[in-house]
Protein backbone atom coordinates (compact mmCIF):
# COMPACT_ATOMS: atom_id res chain seq x y z
CA UNK A 1 0.00 0.00 0.00
CA UNK A 2 1.48 3.46 -1.05
CA UNK A 3 1.24 5.40 2.38
CA UNK A 4 -0.51 9.04 2.29
CA UNK A 5 1.77 11.55 3.63
CA UNK A 6 1.09 14.69 5.54
CA UNK A 7 4.16 17.32 5.17
CA UNK A 8 2.52 19.15 8.73
CA UNK A 9 3.84 15.43 9.96
CA UNK A 10 -0.22 13.98 11.03
CA UNK A 11 -0.76 10.42 10.34
CA UNK A 12 -0.10 8.66 7.70
CA UNK A 13 -3.16 6.23 6.94
CA UNK A 14 -2.49 3.01 6.37
CA UNK A 15 0.91 2.64 8.43
CA UNK A 16 1.21 2.46 12.44
CA UNK A 17 1.43 5.98 13.91
CA UNK A 18 5.35 7.18 14.00
CA UNK A 19 5.70 6.65 17.82
CA UNK A 20 4.97 3.17 17.57
CA UNK A 21 7.57 0.79 18.39
CA UNK A 22 9.44 -2.13 17.13
CA UNK A 23 11.82 -2.40 19.12
CA UNK A 24 12.84 -1.24 23.05
CA UNK A 25 13.38 2.72 23.31
CA UNK A 26 16.80 3.62 24.57
CA UNK A 27 18.25 0.13 23.74
CA UNK A 28 20.88 0.90 20.88
CA UNK A 29 19.05 -0.68 18.50
CA UNK A 30 17.21 0.15 15.30
CA UNK A 31 15.01 -1.88 12.64
CA UNK A 32 15.72 -1.84 9.11
CA UNK A 33 13.22 -3.76 7.23
CA UNK A 34 12.35 -5.92 9.86
CA UNK A 35 16.16 -6.67 10.92
CA UNK A 36 17.24 -5.47 14.45
CA UNK A 37 20.43 -3.58 13.79
CA UNK A 38 22.67 -2.09 16.49
CA UNK A 39 23.82 1.39 16.65
CA UNK A 40 27.08 1.71 17.72
CA UNK A 41 27.80 4.66 20.11
CA UNK A 42 29.41 7.85 18.97
CA UNK A 43 32.96 8.21 18.23
CA UNK A 44 34.37 11.72 19.23
CA UNK A 45 33.68 13.84 15.41
CA UNK A 46 30.20 12.43 14.94
CA UNK A 47 29.40 12.58 18.88
CA UNK A 48 30.74 16.31 19.17
CA UNK A 49 29.03 17.34 15.55
CA UNK A 50 26.18 15.73 16.99
CA UNK A 51 26.23 17.80 19.99
CA UNK A 52 26.55 21.15 18.43
CA UNK A 53 23.83 20.80 15.64
CA UNK A 54 21.37 19.38 18.16
CA UNK A 55 21.89 22.90 20.09
CA UNK A 56 21.74 24.44 16.44
CA UNK A 57 18.99 23.32 14.81
CA UNK A 58 17.41 23.71 18.23
CA UNK A 59 17.74 27.05 18.39
CA UNK A 60 16.90 28.43 15.09
CA UNK A 61 13.64 26.18 15.41
CA UNK A 62 10.26 27.67 14.92
CA UNK A 63 8.66 28.30 18.66
CA UNK A 64 5.88 25.93 17.34
CA UNK A 65 8.63 23.25 16.70
CA UNK A 66 10.58 20.74 19.04
CA UNK A 67 13.45 19.28 18.48
CA UNK A 68 15.07 15.50 19.38
CA UNK A 69 18.12 13.64 19.24
CA UNK A 70 18.43 9.78 18.47
CA UNK A 71 14.81 9.86 18.59
CA UNK A 72 13.00 6.64 16.79
CA UNK A 73 10.61 7.10 14.32
CA UNK A 74 8.15 4.30 12.58
CA UNK A 75 8.70 4.97 8.93
CA UNK A 76 6.83 1.46 7.76
CA UNK A 77 5.41 -1.56 9.17
CA UNK A 78 8.83 -3.23 8.98
CA UNK A 79 11.26 0.05 10.21
CA UNK A 80 11.74 1.99 12.98
CA UNK A 81 14.59 4.10 12.59
CA UNK A 82 16.66 7.26 14.68
CA UNK A 83 17.30 9.84 12.83
CA UNK A 84 20.38 12.10 14.82
CA UNK A 85 18.60 15.28 15.35
CA UNK A 86 14.61 15.51 14.62
CA UNK A 87 12.18 18.83 13.96
CA UNK A 88 8.71 18.09 14.86
CA UNK A 89 5.47 20.42 15.54
CA UNK A 90 5.09 20.27 19.63
CA UNK A 91 1.12 19.90 19.17
CA UNK A 92 0.27 16.38 19.58
CA UNK A 93 -1.77 14.49 16.96
CA UNK A 94 -5.11 14.55 17.07
CA UNK A 95 -5.79 11.72 15.65
CA UNK A 96 -3.32 9.13 17.80
CA UNK A 97 -2.98 11.70 20.58
CA UNK A 98 0.92 11.19 20.03
CA UNK A 99 3.65 12.97 18.81
CA UNK A 100 3.65 13.87 15.11
CA UNK A 101 6.20 13.12 12.49
CA UNK A 102 9.60 15.26 11.52
CA UNK A 103 8.98 17.48 9.40
CA UNK A 104 12.95 17.78 9.37
CA UNK A 105 15.87 15.01 10.13
CA UNK A 106 19.49 15.60 10.32
CA UNK A 107 21.73 12.58 9.76
CA UNK A 108 25.89 13.02 10.96
CA UNK A 109 27.82 10.83 8.60
CA UNK A 110 31.06 9.47 7.59
CA UNK A 111 31.77 9.80 3.60
CA UNK A 112 31.32 5.55 3.63
CA UNK A 113 27.99 5.89 5.27
CA UNK A 114 26.43 8.77 3.32
CA UNK A 115 24.87 5.28 0.99
CA UNK A 116 23.93 3.82 4.33
CA UNK A 117 21.96 7.41 5.45
CA UNK A 118 20.76 7.35 1.67
CA UNK A 119 18.57 4.60 2.64
CA UNK A 120 17.47 5.57 6.20
CA UNK A 121 16.45 9.01 4.09
CA UNK A 122 14.31 7.18 1.54
CA UNK A 123 12.55 5.12 4.85
CA UNK A 124 11.72 8.87 6.22
CA UNK A 125 10.83 10.39 3.32
CA UNK A 126 8.56 7.41 2.36
CA UNK A 127 6.48 8.39 5.57
CA UNK A 128 6.42 11.91 5.15
CA UNK A 129 9.19 13.84 6.53
CA UNK A 130 9.84 16.27 4.40
CA UNK A 131 13.45 17.22 4.26
CA UNK A 132 16.14 15.04 5.44
CA UNK A 133 19.51 16.36 5.13
CA UNK A 134 23.24 14.62 6.46
CA UNK A 135 26.56 16.56 7.28
CA UNK A 136 29.50 14.61 6.47
CA UNK A 137 32.01 15.34 9.37
CA UNK A 138 35.11 14.24 7.89
CA UNK A 139 34.83 16.43 4.40
CA UNK A 140 33.05 18.98 6.47
CA UNK A 141 29.94 19.11 3.66
CA UNK A 142 26.65 18.70 3.98
CA UNK A 143 23.33 17.09 1.68
CA UNK A 144 19.84 16.87 1.53
CA UNK A 145 18.12 14.75 0.16
CA UNK A 146 17.11 14.51 -3.17
CA UNK A 147 13.24 12.91 -4.13
CA UNK A 148 13.66 13.60 -8.01
CA UNK A 149 17.45 12.11 -8.57
CA UNK A 150 16.76 9.64 -5.51
CA UNK A 151 20.07 10.59 -4.46
CA UNK A 152 22.17 13.27 -2.06
CA UNK A 153 22.49 16.90 -3.50
CA UNK A 154 25.84 18.65 -2.27
CA UNK A 155 24.86 21.74 -0.66
CA UNK A 156 26.59 24.91 -0.81
CA UNK A 157 29.02 25.84 1.79
CA UNK A 158 27.48 29.87 1.91
CA UNK A 159 23.51 28.22 1.52
CA UNK A 160 21.51 28.91 4.41
CA UNK A 161 18.53 26.28 4.99
CA UNK A 162 15.10 27.89 4.86
CA UNK A 163 11.76 26.23 5.75
CA UNK A 164 8.92 26.91 7.58
CA UNK A 165 9.70 24.31 10.74
CA UNK A 166 12.66 27.51 11.08
CA UNK A 167 12.22 30.20 12.76
CA UNK A 168 15.78 31.74 11.81
CA UNK A 169 17.68 30.51 8.67
CA UNK A 170 20.03 27.21 9.40
CA UNK A 171 23.72 28.25 7.59
CA UNK A 172 24.97 25.53 6.01
CA UNK A 173 28.65 26.28 7.21
CA UNK A 174 27.79 26.34 10.69
CA UNK A 175 26.65 22.38 10.23
CA UNK A 176 30.05 21.64 9.00
CA UNK A 177 32.48 24.02 11.03
CA UNK A 178 31.70 23.96 14.35
CA UNK A 179 33.51 27.30 14.70
CA UNK A 180 30.65 28.87 12.97
CA UNK A 181 28.33 27.06 15.17
CA UNK A 182 27.88 29.42 18.28
CA UNK A 183 27.95 32.47 15.68
CA UNK A 184 25.04 30.67 14.55
CA UNK A 185 22.98 29.91 17.27
CA UNK A 186 23.17 34.01 18.75
CA UNK A 187 22.17 35.04 15.74
CA UNK A 188 18.98 32.47 15.64
CA UNK A 189 18.42 33.77 19.22
CA UNK A 190 18.50 37.45 18.38
CA UNK A 191 16.18 36.69 15.63
CA UNK A 192 14.08 34.61 17.65
CA UNK A 193 14.11 37.47 20.37
CA UNK A 194 14.79 35.13 22.93
CA UNK A 195 14.03 36.62 25.99
CA UNK A 196 16.98 36.06 28.13
CA UNK A 197 18.83 37.39 25.31
CA UNK A 198 16.43 40.73 25.18
CA UNK A 199 16.45 40.97 28.71
CA UNK A 200 20.50 41.40 28.58
CA UNK A 201 20.05 43.41 25.57
CA UNK A 202 18.07 46.17 27.54
CA UNK A 203 20.28 45.71 30.52
CA UNK A 204 23.29 46.93 28.61
CA UNK A 205 20.98 49.57 26.78
CA UNK A 206 20.41 51.12 29.78
CA UNK A 207 23.95 50.63 31.70
CA UNK A 208 24.74 52.84 28.57
CA UNK A 209 22.41 55.49 29.02
CA UNK A 210 22.82 55.87 32.58
CA UNK A 211 26.93 55.90 32.16
CA UNK A 212 25.81 58.20 29.63
CA UNK A 213 23.76 60.18 31.87
CA UNK A 214 26.65 60.03 35.03
CA UNK A 215 29.53 60.82 32.09
CA UNK A 216 27.30 64.28 31.64
CA UNK A 217 26.41 65.08 35.16
CA UNK A 218 30.42 64.79 36.02
CA UNK A 219 31.08 67.07 32.90
CA UNK A 220 28.71 69.44 34.38
CA UNK A 221 29.98 69.06 37.77
CA UNK A 222 33.52 69.34 35.98
CA UNK A 223 32.04 73.00 34.55
CA UNK A 224 30.65 74.20 37.50
CA UNK A 225 33.58 73.37 39.67
CA UNK A 226 36.12 75.25 36.65
CA UNK A 227 33.77 77.90 36.86
CA UNK A 228 33.97 78.43 40.19
CA UNK A 229 37.71 77.87 39.89
CA UNK A 230 37.45 81.21 37.28
CA UNK A 231 35.84 83.47 39.55
CA UNK A 232 37.93 82.95 42.40
CA UNK A 233 40.84 83.84 40.08
CA UNK A 234 38.94 87.16 39.06
CA UNK A 235 38.18 87.94 42.76
CA UNK A 236 41.87 87.83 43.70
CA UNK A 237 42.57 89.90 40.81
CA UNK A 238 40.24 92.67 42.40
CA UNK A 239 41.15 91.87 45.93
CA UNK A 240 44.25 92.25 44.69
CA UNK A 241 44.46 95.41 43.06
CA UNK A 242 41.92 96.90 46.10
CA UNK A 243 44.61 96.18 48.36
CA UNK A 244 47.47 98.37 46.62
CA UNK A 245 44.60 101.04 46.01
CA UNK A 246 44.19 100.10 42.11
CA UNK A 247 40.23 100.41 41.52
CA UNK A 248 39.14 99.38 38.35
CA UNK A 249 36.69 101.65 36.47
CA UNK A 250 33.33 99.78 35.18
CA UNK A 251 34.76 99.18 31.15
CA UNK A 252 38.27 98.16 33.31
CA UNK A 253 36.33 95.57 35.07
CA UNK A 254 34.23 94.43 32.11
CA UNK A 255 37.24 94.06 30.25
CA UNK A 256 39.42 91.76 33.34
CA UNK A 257 36.03 89.84 33.26
CA UNK A 258 36.32 88.88 29.69
CA UNK A 259 38.82 86.80 30.11
CA UNK A 260 38.42 83.66 30.42
CA UNK A 261 41.12 81.44 30.07
CA UNK A 262 42.52 80.34 33.22
CA UNK A 263 46.21 80.82 32.27
CA UNK A 264 45.32 84.43 31.12
CA UNK A 265 43.82 84.97 34.73
CA UNK A 266 47.04 83.39 36.40
CA UNK A 267 48.99 85.63 34.77
CA UNK A 268 46.91 88.73 35.30
CA UNK A 269 47.12 87.71 38.87
CA UNK A 270 50.84 88.00 38.87
CA UNK A 271 51.23 90.87 37.15
CA UNK A 272 48.48 92.90 39.44
CA UNK A 273 51.38 92.57 42.27
CA UNK A 274 53.84 94.80 40.69
CA UNK A 275 51.51 96.92 37.87
CA UNK A 276 51.39 100.52 38.42
CA UNK A 277 47.43 100.75 37.23
CA UNK A 278 44.93 99.21 36.20
CA UNK A 279 45.47 100.54 32.72
CA UNK A 280 48.86 98.88 32.91
CA UNK A 281 47.35 95.75 33.81
CA UNK A 282 45.43 95.16 30.75
CA UNK A 283 48.17 96.79 28.75
CA UNK A 284 50.28 93.98 29.76
CA UNK A 285 48.07 91.73 29.18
Amino acid sequence: MTPMSSSAGSIDHGLPPVDSRLIAPESRYEVEDGRVVYVPPADEPHGTRHSKISALVEACAGTDYDVASDMLTRTSEVDDVAPDVSVFRAERDPETGGRRLEELAFEIVSTERLSHAGKKAQKLVSRGVRRVFAVDVARQRAFEWSVELGTWSLLPASAEIEDPALAAPLPVEALVREAKADDAVARALLAKQNGVIQSALRAQREAGHEEGREAGREEGREAGREEGRMEARFEAVLTLLHGRGLVPSEEERQRLLATREASELEALLVRAATCTSVADLLRSD
